[in-house]
C-alpha cells in the first residue's frame, strides 16, 4: 500500500525547509543528483545507495541547524545506526535530480530517529521513505544520554 503523496510547499523565508501540505510536518530539504556510480546493472540506483542519500540529508540538516557531526564528535558523542528501514516506491536512474527530505522524529533517553522522504526533483514522485534509528555513545562506545544540543534541536525543530 502506497503512503499518501508527499506534497512539499514553501515554509518560512527562503531556506532549506518545506512543509508537507497534507500533514503539516516540516522537513529539511537538500538536493542531490544521481551519479553513474550509484546505479546497478539494471540502470537504477542500487538499493544500498539510498542509505548514503539518507546520510547526506541527516548531515545537511545537522549542519544547517548549526550543529555539524564534526562538532558532535568533538563533544565526545557518536551516533551509530542501530536500525533502519526503507520502503521503495519509484526508482531513480542515472543523472536524476532528487530532493532528500529529513526530519527529527522520535527522541528517547539514549536513542533518536530520523525520518526521510526522497522525491524526484523534476516530477515530484515519491522515490522512497525510510528511517534511521541511532544510539548515543560516548567516545569509549558506552551508551549515554543523547547530548543536550541534539535534544534542543529535537525540541525546537518546527512542528505543526
Amino acid at each position: 500500500m502506497k503512503p499518501k503523496p508527499f506534497r512539499p510547499e514553501a515554509y518560512g523565508e527562503k531556506g532549506p525547509y518545506v512543509r508537507d501540505a497534507k500533514t503539516g510536518l516540516v522537513w529539511h530539504r537538500c538536493g542531490n543528483r544521481t551519479l553513474y556510480a550509484d546505479t546497478d546493472r539494471s540502470s537504477v540506483v542500487y538499493h544500498a545507495n539510498y542509505l548514503r542519500y539518507f546520510e547526506l540529508g541527516r548531515a545537511s540538516l545537522m549542519r544547517d541547524a548549526a550543529y555539524p557531526y564534526r562538532e558532535i564528535e568533538a563533544d565526545g558523542y557518536v551516533y551509530p545506526i542501530v536500525e533502519m528501514g526503507i520502503r521503495f516506491q519509484e526508482p531513480l536512474r542515472y543523472d536524476d535530480p532528487m530532493w532528500i527530505h529529513t526530519r527529527p522524529a522520535e527522541l528517547e533517553r539514549v536513542r533518536l530517529r530520523f525520518d526521510y522522504i526522497i522525491t524526484h526533483a523534476e516530477t515530484g514522485a515519491d522515490v522512497c521513505r525510510g528511517f534511521t534509528l541511532h544510539c548515543a555513545l560516548n567516545a569509549r562506545g558506552i551508551p549515554v544520554a543523547v547530548d543536550p544540543k541534539t535534544v534542543q534541536l529535537w525540541k525546537t525543530f518546527p512542528n505543526p
